[in-house]
């Protein structure tokens, strides 16, 4: 049996707020220990500036920097760690591959499909770049349970069709795509495909080879580890034909005022000193999740997410938003009479964390008939009497505020 509750123990926060029922997961993980001894101890051994002293301190700082790229490698399988970019998170990979592999490649007319589920990170850089240049965005539609509308899916492909990007898990209703179906669809026509999986990293194990996928982000601080930091994994072959993105320091090969040549990827994308710390961090937090039982916290989690909607349908005036048939741990609720941000008040009260709003998901709700849910969503470290006193909360907050 898997012990949420000594996994709990190496979580500082958690153990300084016995009380706390943190269910805000989707937007960021708590940090084990063993994330906050990796950032301290590069600090006190290790501070440096990387790649461009020959001190030992400088080549300290470069060996643990280049070595959390090898730890990102090999958490999803990429074929070298040459393949990963550091960017500050999902936000600006999404914005780099925009701006650098879809200004040198869409034209006017080109057509580039989203999931109406997309995240506004997955929807509004495409909406910049197609303002541009004159891209053609289109939207999937979705089923009433939140899942893909597969034959909206497989009308839209066409040759015109340049960029598939999708969410791998939604945050905002949990939504699991069948993605690998999705991938070699698109490829059918020749288009790329970018796999937002910030939802997707803390939960699944995930094999960008196997996915066959092009381009693949994600986020260290939902999968434990610290903000400010996340990667871009692409095809090496993809990777080596994107031209810059931002000028500067660490991207550059040659500089004269006549013309400057550019280092080969990932260094290419990467101008300016990094968030060294955070980056050992983050290689942190990815080698201590893949210490634990993943199989065994998979179970665990979707234990805790069947619990919860088992126990809300016993509750009065609040429906599930989202019931496809594969999820993530994210559980999605509408109230008929009550507000969303006056329940949380009360949970918040009861020292529980949730969050409410659209999720940064407009185009998701607003096609549900919704302006905003509150959501819950598990991690590793909550447990059966979390979901237990969430429901109590709600049950009896709805009593309040009839």
């Amino acid at each position: 049996m898997f012990d949420a509750h000594a996994l709990r123990a190496q979580f500082p926060l958690l153990m300084r707020a016995p009380g706390l029922i943190y269910l805000d997961n989707a937007a960021t993980t708590q940090k084990p220990l063993a994330v906050l001894d990796a950032e301290r101890h590069f600090y006190e051994t290790a501070n440096a500036n990387v790649h461009r002293g020959s001190h030992r301190l400088a080549v300290a700082a470069t060996d643990a920097f280049e070595g959390a790229r090898a730890s990102v490698a090999r958490f999803i399988n990429a074929a070298s760690s040459d393949e990963i970019v550091f960017t500050r998170g999902t936000t600006e990979a999404i914005n780099l591959v925009a701006q650098s592999w879809g200004e040198a490649n869409l034209r006017a007319g080109d057509e580039i499909i989203l999931t109406t589920l997309e995240h506004h990170a997955n929807i509004v850089p495409w909406q910049m770049l197609a303002a541009r240049c004159g891209a053609i965005i289109r939207p999937v539609h979705l089923l009433r349970d939140g899942s893909l509308d597969m034959d909206h899916f497989h009308a839209l492909l066409s040759d015109k069709t340049k960029l598939l990007g999708l969410t791998h898990i939604s945050n905002a209703i949990g939504s699991e795509l069948p993605v690998a179906d999705l991938i070699a669809a698109a490829h059918r026509f020749s288009a790329k495909v970018l796999i937002d999986g910030a939802q997707a990293v803390a939960h699944k194990t995930i094999d960008v080879q196997a996915l066959d996928a092009d381009f693949y982000v994600f986020s260290s601080h939902k999968v434990y580890g610290p903000t400010g930091i996340g990667a871009l994994w692409a095809r090496a072959e993809i990777l080596a034909a994107m031209p810059p993105w931002q000028g500067g320091g660490e991207m550059i090969e040659r500089v004269s005022f006549e013309t400057t040549s550019y280092a080969p990827a990932p260094a290419r994308f990467e101008a300016g000193t990094p968030a060294i710390a955070q980056t050992v961090g983050f290689a942190a937090a990815l080698d201590w999740l893949q210490a634990q039982d993943r199989p065994a916290i998979a179970r665990h989690e979707e234990a805790l997410r069947q619990q919860l909607e088992q126990g809300l349908g016993q509750i009065d005036g609040l429906r599930v938003i989202g019931t496809a048939a594969h999820k993530g741990p994210v559980v999605s609720i509408a109230f008929s009479e009550a507000h969303p941000y006056d329940v949380a008040q009360f949970l918040d009260a009861r020292e529980i964390a949730v969050r409410v709003g659209n999720h940064c998901a407009q185009p998701l709700l607003s096609s549900m008939g919704l302006q905003g849910t509150l959501r819950a969503s598990f991690a590793a470290y909550n447990t059966a009497d979390d979901v237990t006193a969430l429901l109590t909360g709600l049950s009896e907050t709805l009593a309040i505020l009839a």
